[in-house]
């Protein structure tokens, strides 16, 4: 038996119903950046490590990231992440660039993680920003963006929620709470974890990391109360925002969010499946300080992320993601017999310089067996030129779909298709 060579560990096969669905997706996700008014961008997709060694973390650097040296001896990654990327590509033209930008991209990302459903080492992510501008009101665009791309993937507010915090708003209960220095850091991760572990193990936790009783009763109380956001200014604006946006439906204000990545500066977002596991989908928020840490001026950006291995898990398990890759031709012309082969090519040829995508089968076949082949891949019509129809010069067409044919003349096929295209349905 013939030996294959699996796959590296974590990729994925793309078979056209794959590609087609990773397309309908991206169309999603275009169609909704696009209406907002942003651009597309993409970076590279080899960066060195030093660039992800300043901001991402050392278990993104040091566990995740796939790191080789080139032939000069640098030390190479593939991209785990696009922001890092972005912040230097601002810098260097940010006296050219015309402010506030609005950004999205839709590329390949790689991660050493272990593979389990819902996450891959190679996976394609949405990356959405807007830079120069610090107004609540940027923020709440992006969220409202999120909330569009749930509702046009067919998604509702009953099964997807985005909960939001403010890193600003934090920092001030920490203050109050007496926490300080290096212990927020660490309060930070005991907030993060609280989801995480069962309660008692995540108060023990609490005092491990130096957390007195009535500071722990009070970081419960904070983490518990859901008009917290009503003492931000910056919160009020962005709920208010939110409302004009329509998009308010998606959203609910949870203080517990706090996002484990080093550079959220205020607002943090992420989306996460209200039922079964709460399984997370995208996450975000405000990052004023990265385009100044390598070597631009200070400027503000707000931005999320989304993968795409966990939504298509969950669109996929509520029959939302296409599941079949139909022909993107709408006809298919058949090849009656060898000598009439290039008749049938010239006649496909036709559909296709008329706009029409038009497939000629290639080669002689039993009819049955072409008619099959139109039906299997999705093409509706399907064009017969025998020998009875060449000789009058016409053309007989079946409607697979309606189980119909007719028979017309050979110069009015391209219009008669024309015309049932623009028909509904």
């Amino acid at each position: 038996m013939k030996t294959f060579i699996p796959s590296v560990k974590g990729a994925r096969d793309f078979y056209p119903a794959e590609m087609y669905a990773r397309n309908w997706l991206y169309g999603i996700i275009r169609r909704v950046s696009e209406s907002y008014g942003y651009q597309e961008w993409d970076g590279p997709f080899l960066e060195k490590i030093d660039l992800y060694a300043a901001k991402s973390g050392e278990e993104l650097v040091k566990k995740q990231s796939f790191v080789f040296p080139d032939r000069g001896g640098d030390l190479i990654t593939l991209r785990p992440e696009l922001t890092p990327s972005l912040a230097p590509m601002v810098a260097q033209r940010q006296n050219e660039l015309a402010f506030p930008l609005r950004w999205w991209s839709f590329g390949p990302f790689w991660r050493y993680e272990q593979p389990q459903r819902g996450r891959t080492r190679e996976f394609f992510q949405w990356n959405i920003d807007v830079i120069g501008s610090e107004s609540p009101e940027a923020d709440a665009e992006l969220v409202a963006i999120a909330a569009a791309f749930f509702e046009q993937a067919g998604l509702q507010p009953d099964q997807v929620v985005i909960r939001v915090n403010d890193r600003r708003l934090v920092d001030k209960e920490m203050q109050d709470l007496g926490v300080t220095g290096e212990m927020r850091s660490s309060v930070f991760h005991l907030i993060d974890r609280r989801d995480k572990m069962k309660p008692e193990d995540w108060e023990a936790y609490a005092g491990e990391i130096g957390l007195n009783g009535n500071q722990i009763a009070r970081l419960k109380e904070m983490l518990t109360n859901p008009n917290l956001w009503q003492k931000s200014a910056e919160l009020q604006r962005f709920f208010a925002a939110l409302e004009a946006l329509e998009a308010s439906a998606y959203v609910c204000y949870d203080p517990s969010v706090i996002r484990g990545l080093d550079y959220y500066t205020g607002v943090v977002f992420e989306a996460v499946e209200r039922q079964q596991s709460g399984r997370a989908i995208l996450g975000g928020g405000r990052y004023d300080n990265l385009v100044n840490d390598v070597g631009g001026r200070p400027v503000t950006a707000t931005g999320f992320a989304m993968g795409d291995v966990m939504i298509s898990v969950i669109l996929k398990e509520r029959g939302l993601l296409p599941v079949d890759a139909p022909s993107p031709a709408k006809v298919l012309v058949t090849v009656f017999d060898e000598t009439r082969l290039p008749h049938s090519f010239r006649l496909g040829n036709v559909l296709r310089k008329a706009g029409i995508p038009a497939a000629t089968y290639p080669e002689p076949a039993r009819m049955q067996k072409q008619l099959k082949y139109a039906d299997k891949t999705g093409i509706r019509w399907v064009v017969i030129a025998g020998p009875d129809e060449v000789e009058q010069r016409k053309v007989t067409v079946k409607d697979l779909a309606a189980g119909e044919q007719v028979t017309i003349p050979e110069g009015e096929l391209a219009v008669w298709v024309q015309a049932k295209l623009a028909q509904p349905g």
